[in-house]
């Protein structure tokens, strides 16, 4: 069935974001260093680098997953074009995360996540250590998911007409049909000046991506109204205990109908309920919303992802198809709890736009993150062991002085780790807690362990973190190591590509 909505361009003209003027985010004037023009327009949320705390006033350490990859898709692609990186569209927790690593396989469903600890020495601070929580979801074969009914809105406006845009769209999105199976149902929305239903509620890949395939951009972006009525299709065709997502495809440059960022906020708020979940899939530059397309994609319980490339879209849409579309556990929460007898100062690398106060751990009602089949979640603070030396300077008076703490010393911290299933509305505990003697044979990072701690200092330096101090580009190199893999060795060049000094050997663009 076709329909068509027509969207006055007059209509809600003060909800119209206007991309002119430079506001915080705004990357308008932002230039790279070789003079060339970068990032005009695009839209970041960008966050300070989270602070130091001092484990006798503020023990605990609470935030919500978070599963997005697309900092990282998006930071290799300014990369490999040879554009300095602006630091808010750096969110280290998506650079970790965007890899995987060697946790094990859960034992029981009911319990969907394992959860791994370990402690290593800090490579750029002596003083301090590494402390990382790895969760790793149980995983779901292809042929085991349950059906889905998956909403395609793709924008299809003027802005989408470039290459790493609409083309790349019906690309990615042809791939992701490719993997569906026959009792999975799609629906296909486009929208520009107007919103139209090109596909509804088909089982047949040759039609869905005949669909795609027939796609043209042109017009402006009613993206508001298209959201509208992709719930309303989502509903039409719910599959009750199956899937039921939109996946939007677009810039994220909407300027047509309801097009602020709250208020789409709150449309996918007031959504959510009805489990409708909601992934943001991102393309091209110079004028991508990415604070936008993070924000609603973690209010409707899905994922963001960048799509830089076709191999990009294979991954995300194909080989991690089961995590992309099936949640195992939503409202995930992790929360750290340090023993102030065997720490004394701590910080969470990432995880800045997500952090919770300790309160909203055990209250049921607070949204956090949702974690798909097979997804990892990896963690990594920096911890100051008593009697090491503190970052901040001595107190001079006595009563701003920590008193000595009392308690015992076996535990260096509890970590606990709350989830509802997904049918569920209360949350389950897990905790586990990690002996002091972890800090007596920490060593240095090898293996595994020193990918991750890499890739969270790669996305460190490139937010400007201080607590780094004269670690370079090229120590994160050789940190990472000799990697096999296509993704971990493309990681280790765009180390080297993001060393200004090695760039004219670069020649300043382009994947290899």
């Amino acid at each position: 069935m076709r329909s068509r909505l027509a969207i006055t361009l007059t209509l809600f003209p003060s909800l119209i974001l206007a991309g002119c003027s430079q506001a915080p985010g705004d990357y308008s004037a932002y230039e790279s260093t070789n003079g060339a023009v970068a990032q005009t327009g695009e839209r970041y949320d960008g966050h300070p680098v989270s602070p130091i705390h001092q484990v006798a006033s503020e023990p605990v350490s609470t935030f919500a997953v978070d599963v997005d990859t697309g900092a990282y898709a998006n930071v290799r692609r300014m990369l490999l074009a040879g554009q300095t990186v602006p630091a808010d569209a750096v969110r280290t927790e998506e650079m970790i995360n965007y890899f995987r690593y060697d946790y094990p396989l859960p034992d029981d469903r009911a319990a969907p996540f394992s959860v791994t600890t370990d402690v290593s020495t800090t490579p750029w601070n002596p003083g301090t250590r590494l402390l990382r929580v790895g969760l790793r979801g149980y995983d779901v074969a292809r042929s085991q998911r349950p059906p889905a009914n998956l909403v395609f809105m793709v924008d299809v406006s003027g802005s989408m007409q470039d290459q790493d845009k609409l083309p790349l769209v019906k690309q990615a999105l042809a791939t992701l049909a490719d993997g569906l199976r026959p009792d999975d149902s799609v629906s296909i929305i486009t929208y520009a000046g107007w919103v139209e239903t090109l596909v509804e509620g088909s089982h047949d890949s040759a039609e869905i991506k005949a669909a795609l395939d027939g796609l043209d951009a042109g017009g402006a972006t009613a993206g508001g109204p298209a959201l509208a009525m992709a719930y309303d299709l989502a509903r039409a065709h719910r599959v009750p205990g199956g899937i039921n997502r939109i996946l939007m495809a677009t810039d994220g440059d909407f300027n047509v109908g309801l097009s602020d960022q709250k208020g789409l906020e709150e449309m996918v708020t007031r959504n959510r309920e009805d489990g409708i979940t909601l992934t943001t899939l991102g393309f091209g530059q110079g004028n991508y919303n990415d604070a936008m397309m993070e924000a609603v994609a973690d209010l409707g319980n899905g994922n963001h992802a960048y799509i830089d490339s076709a191999m990009e879209a294979r991954k995300v849409l194909d080989e991690e198809l089961s995590s992309t579309l099936f949640t195992i556990a939503k409202d995930v929460k992790v929360q750290v709890e340090f023993n102030p007898a065997a720490i004394s100062q701590y910080r969470l690398i990432g995880y800045e736009n997500r952090a919770l106060a300790e309160a909203d751990f055990a209250d049921d009602r607070v949204d956090a993150g949702e974690i798909g089949a097979g997804h990892q979640v990896t963690a990594l603070y920096e911890i100051v062991p008593v009697g090491e030396a503190d970052w901040a300077a001595p107190r001079k008076y006595a009563a701003n002085q920590p008193r000595a703490a009392t308690d015992n010393a076996s535990e260096i911290a509890t970590v606990r780790l709350r989830y509802k299933l997904p049918e569920g509305e209360n949350s389950r505990l897990i905790e586990r807690s990690i002996p002091t003697s972890l800090l007596a044979t920490a060593a240095r990072p090898q293996g595994d362990m020193a990918f991750a701690v890499a890739v969270a200092a790669f996305g460190q330096k490139l937010r400007g973190d201080t607590r780094l101090g004269g670690f370079t580009y090229g120590d994160i190199e050789r940190l990472a190591g000799s990697q096999s893999g296509y993704w971990r060795q493309e990681f280790i060049q765009l180390a080297s590509l993001a060393d200004t000094g090695r760039r004219s050997a670069w020649g300043g663009s382009a994947r290899e």
